[in-house]
């Protein structure tokens, strides 16, 4: 059966029992507590929490979710994964573990035909309900196993929905393993679907994975993940998931970069399946809108990517890997993943600049551990340095498993216990930033619920009018909810209905006013979700008293509101000029849009000349200009995805989706604010464009008034040029050119008569060296001349007095310090004088240092008044040198 069979087969099933079929969503999920979508239950939080209502009781989806916890398992087993497809069944209140387990049952035996006496039955081993639920449904005791919370209790490692598990594992025969059932071989008998009865919410974890049971949800229900790629594996009655229709195109594809077959175990094996499992894990997260960083989801990317780059060299793959790799995916699966397709220009750009740039960062790495480990050879020791390692790891981003090879092979060992003691204290440095961020999260989290349970959703009526009357609900203070604040507080507050747009799809949070009834007075300072549609205004108590259940009027800064409407339509037309010019990979990856500026980041893998960015500039206003009508309609996000409307990356839609149309050239879902009509959002000023990572630039303009303002500014400075230059301001450009050639030819003339003088002035003093005991010296004050033409009139001079044995001392003051500079002749530099000796107590006597090295010496203080006293004392030691030299 193949994968698209095994598909559509799971969600016929459960459409036909009532579920709801939902798209899966992006792999970068809306929860801040997640860095990627990890479960097919992300998206169904809220339901599960009870925070939101849902549409549907029942839902099935076929989620895509990405793992690293085993990356170093990939290769090493037939199943493990960093991308899979999870399809899934939830339940939010309606049915609970019956029916769970009889669904199963029924679609793995009868669906799939597997073997009902090679599935084995593990449960959390205090649930007995589940046990006998399976010993009902047919499965006799001795295929069905009690395991720990390890094994069989399932939550996302974050605090939030939790509960018991049931797995249904696979026998895959002797050949995969030992005799027992899964708590005694894995490989064996491999798990593929995991029963999830949530009922629980748990809190913080230790650091040895224990938490606590904060109570029950507000009602039971259901998550289960069965694994598209293990059941695949087990259908086609091939090995490893690598060898699936799901992967098989891409590991063929590495088999011919390798010049080689693939091996059937072996170091090989692994490193065949590591290049191919990442590379469909790479594609997907590109696809998604992940781009490589030096942290947070871009470094998961770089990672995997840098490990099949250094797998694919283990290979012997010395060439580029990733971009046919990963274009094996997109031809492979894009038909299932319309994204993959969407991004496949993307996906290409953004794999072949790492790859290029991981290839210098391997040969400079390269570099860097051969000379540390001719250093350790030298100095004796047989063991590499723990610190070497990991200053080549962390810095230069060269991996621990080639430095501990290269060592190998030169006969050493690498310290790894210090190397880990290092990477642990940086993990470490890391997770307590991370971890007090997350705990501020979650504290106002768990207010934001407390608040949302009690009252719902917040009414916004924004779109339609900048006032309301409301009811304040809630006070949030530091990430507890209060019952009041006073004059100077600044809480977060929540009203029953608002018509503050909340900060969302790049767009800022409305700022304004709210007054109650009682007399306060409180400025809004922003406004952003706390839970998906519930409202958090951030407002400073500048008058009065605020208290829970007060009637207020609240209103938005309507001068604020309508200019960031104005950059919201002109960044829609931006991005779709950008596309027009660039091409349909230069699509959006983040966005700011404030009052009377932009600010919007794309894909594209070169800078954008100025030419480029005139032109476009002038396509967005010409098209502004033009007054196309910008139309707000409401569609299923299929119907709106037909109808060709951009959907943004990381962004979360629902079913039904906003859709924002301007003119016949730019339709994009959003659920932002806009202008009515084009020519209210100009004109739109493109002030530069900068790159802000591998293969993504940014883009910042100005917009409306803010534009206007520019412009006006532009105009003057340019006013003020063409007087001073005396010319029109058309041809103050070409006069600016001409004035800039002269003073380019007078700076050149005076340079050539200032050598000419420097010239002059070395003969004068050379034909004024005084002979002493064993040699001639030269000691003089001048005037007017800078440390630089100091050192090249000693360097002049001292050069005329080449053959014979000769030390020349200047000095000078120059605003207001004094300098000094000394040369002496080869001969004497042969002999072991150094110039800076002439010179270092002199220096001492103005208050300074001396430098330098060798025939040429400077130094200076502030202390100009003593010039004459230092010039003195460097004569007297050109003297000592040149009789004991």
């Amino acid at each position: 059966m193949r994968s698209t069979q095994i598909r559509s087969t799971f969600l016929d099933f459960f459409t036909s029992r009532g579920h709801r079929q939902v798209p899966s969503s992006p792999l970068i999920p809306s929860d801040p507590t997640l860095l990627l979508a990890n479960a097919g239950m992300n998206q169904f939080k809220p339901y599960f929490l009870g925070e939101v209502t849902p549409e549907y009781p029942r839902a099935t989806t076929i989620q895509k979710c990405a793992r690293t916890s085993d990356i170093d398992n990939v290769g090493r087993t037939n199943r493990h994964a960093t991308f899979f497809e999870m399809m899934g069944n939830f339940s939010f209140g309606d049915y609970f573990k019956a029916d769970a387990i009889a669904f199963a049952w029924e679609l793995l035996t009868e669906g799939y035909n597997l073997e009902k006496d090679r599935l084995w039955i593990t449960v959390y081993e205090d649930d007995d309900e589940a046990e006998q639920l399976w010993r009902k449904i047919g499965v006799p005791a001795d295929r069905i196993q009690r395991l720990g919370m390890e094994d069989n209790y399932w939550s996302m490692g974050v605090p939030g929905p939790c509960g018991p598990c049931s797995e249904v594992n696979y026998d895959r025969g002797p050949a995969f393993g030992r005799e027992g059932g899964p708590a005694v071989d894995g490989e064996r008998y491999m798990e593929i679907w995991n029963l999830v009865f949530m009922q629980y919410q748990r809190g913080e974890g230790d650091k040895k994975g224990n938490f606590p049971i904060l109570g029950e949800l507000a009602q039971q229900s259901i998550d289960t993940g069965l694994g598209l790629d293990r059941l695949a594996a087990i259908l086609q009655g091939v090995e490893n998931v690598c060898t699936t229709d799901l992967l098989l195109p891409t590991l063929k594809t590495v088999q011919e970069l390798a010049g080689r077959d693939y091996p059937g175990n072996g170091e090989q094996k692994v490193s065949f399946q590591v290049v191919t499992e990442h590379a469909r894990s790479i594609a997907y997260l590109i696809a998604d809108g992940v781009l490589p960083a030096k942290d947070g989801r871009g470094y998961v990317l770089r990672r995997l990517m840098r490990r099949a780059i250094r797998h694919a060299r283990l290979l012997g793959i010395d060439g580029p890997v990733l971009p046919a790799a990963t274009a094996s995916v997109v031809s492979n699966l894009g038909n299932v993943w319309p994204e993959l397709n969407a991004q496949s220009a993307l996906i290409e750009q953004v794999v072949t600049a790492e790859e290029e740039s991981f290839t210098r960062t391997l040969t400079q790495g390269t570099r860097l551990l051969d000379a540390a480990i001719t250093h350790t050879r030298t100095g004796g020791s047989t063991s590499l340095a723990g610190d070497t390692a990991f200053e080549l790891h962390d810095t230069y981003g060269f991996p621990i498993e080639l430095t501990i090879e290269a060592a190998r092979d030169a006969g050493l060992t690498v310290d790894e216990d210090r190397f880990a003691t290092l990477l642990t204290e940086q993990q470490q440095r890391a997770k307590a930033g991370g971890k007090a961020k997350t705990a501020e999260a979650l504290r106002r989290q768990d207010a934001y619920r407390e608040l949302s349970a009690r009252h719902g959703r917040t009414d916004f009526v924004g779109y339609d009018r900048l006032t309301t009357e409301a009811t304040v609900l809630g006070l949030i203070s530091d990430g507890a909810v209060v019952p009041g604040a006073d004059q100077g507080s600044t809480v977060e507050l929540v009203l029953d209905r608002s018509p503050f747009y909340a900060e969302s799809g790049g767009q800022v949070g409305d700022t304004g006013t709210i007054r109650t009834s009682a007399g306060a007075v409180l400025k809004v300072l922003d406004t952003r979700l706390g839970l998906e549609g519930f409202h958090i205004h951030t407002v400073r108590v500048i008058g009065g008293e605020i208290r829970c259940g007060q009637a207020a009027e609240a209103v938005v800064d309507g001068g604020r509101r309508n200019a960031v409407a104005r950059s919201h339509s002109a960044t829609h037309v931006l991005h779709a000029m950008l596309r027009r010019t660039l091409g349909d990979h230069a699509r959006q990856h983040g966005s700011l849009v404030d009052a009377g500026r932009l600010r919007f980041d794309f894909a594209h893998f070169s800078a954008v000349d100025l030419t480029q960015l005139a032109a476009i500039e002038a396509l967005v206003n010409d098209h502004l200009l033009d007054d196309p009508e910008v139309r707000i309609w409401h569609a299923t996000r299929a119907d709106a995805e037909a109808a060709g409307a951009t959907a943004l990356f990381g962004e979360k839609y629902g079913d039904h989706v906003r859709i924002v149309d301007i003119g016949d050239f730019s339709r994009e879902l959003c659920g932002g604010t806009h202008v009515g009509h084009g020519s209210n959002a100009g004109p739109v000023r493109i002030l530069g464009e900068a790159s802000i990572g591998s293969n993504l630039r940014r883009i910042e303009a100005l917009t409306g008034r803010d534009a206007l303002s520019y412009y006006d500014t532009e105009r003057r400075l340019l006013e003020e040029l063409s007087t001073l230059l005396g010319t029109r301001p058309k041809d103050a450009p070409e006069a600016l050119r001409k004035r800039l050639d002269a003073l380019t030819t007078a700076q050149q003339e005076l340079g050539r008569l200032k050598d000419a003088e420097l010239r002059d002035q070395a003969q004068r003093l050379a034909a004024s060296a005084r002979a002493i005991t064993g040699g001639r010296v030269i000691t003089e004050k001048l005037t007017g001349l800078s440390p630089e033409d100091l050192r090249r009139l000693v360097a002049e001079t001292t050069a005329l007095l080449y053959d014979g044995r000769a030390i020349v001392v200047l000095g000078s003051e120059h605003q207001g310090k004094a300098l000094l500079a000394a040369g002496i002749t080869h001969a004497l530099h042969e002999a072991g004088t150094q110039a800076s000796q002439i010179l270092s107590t002199a220096a001492r006597a103005v208050g300074g240092g001396a430098g330098g090295k060798g025939a040429i010496a400077s130094a200076g203080g502030r202390r100009a008044e003593s010039l004459d006293e230092a010039l003195a004392i460097a004569a007297q030691q050109a003297a000592r040198q040149l009789r004991d030299r």
